[in-house]
């Protein structure tokens, strides 16, 4: 168990029970879901599954953990020769999906899902389940990010329209999402890992304390 020494010294044996007995999925394995994959998996939850339908571009390659030698290569193939014991689904992730898909398998759902209308769907089926982020494009400073009320968030285009159309659909349930108060610094999709990283850690973090409170 040398490969887990350090987990096991922060949390000991039996919560490093719960995390080999936690099976998760993870929807979208860009600039923040990989950074999210990566830490899990090095911690010791390894019953993964990643679902995405996009390859590699180079531009991709300032922001996505995997994407360097691999341009052209489909994302979930290439994450799957890095981290072996997933379980990698090539899959366009739709309402339609969602509706097909078996999540009740999954303990906790984790959302880095960059289009509207799924992102939307996912969270009126499956919100008591379901960690979530907002866009993580446009920003400079990771300490702007927090874990808050959807209704609460601001200064945020996307989650904007995610709250907008759950109204629509009458969603009013209490839920969380990870998101930053900073201001966009540009118009168009800027990243910088720095950030898009910390939410897929802020991600991560969020899982850990729920597996551990959790009574499994």
């Amino acid at each position: 168990m040398q490969r887990y020494d350090r987990t096991l010294k922060l949390f000991g044996e039996e919560n490093f029970k719960k995390f080999q007995n936690t099976k998760l999925i993870l929807l979208g394995v860009g600039g923040v879901g990989s950074f999210a994959l990566d830490s899990l998996y090095n911690t010791g939850i390894t019953d993964i599954t990643i679902v995405d339908f996009d390859t590699y571009e180079e531009s991709n390659m300032n922001r996505q953990l995997g994407s360097h030698g691999n341009i052209g290569k489909v994302k979930v193939d290439s994450l799957k020769e890095k981290y072996p014991e997933v379980t990698a689904i090539n899959e366009k992730i739709t309402p339609e999906w969602i509706d097909k898909f078996d999540f009740s398998q999954y303990d906790l759902i984790l959302d880095a899902i960059d289009d509207i209308k799924p992102k939307v769907h996912l969270i009126q089926r499956y919100y008591n389940k379901v960690i979530t982020t907002s866009g993580s494009a446009k920003r400079l400073d990771p300490s702007k990010i927090e874990y808050k009320s959807i209704w609460e968030t601001y200064n945020d285009p996307f989650i904007r329209k995610i709250r907008y159309e759950l109204k629509q659909r009458g969603f009013k349930k209490k839920f969380k999402v990870v998101f930053s108060s900073e201001n966009p610094n540009c118009l168009e999709k800027g990243s910088f890992e720095a950030v898009t990283g910390s939410f897929g850690f802020m991600m991560a973090s969020l899982t850990v304390k729920k597996i551990l409170n959790s009574k499994k």
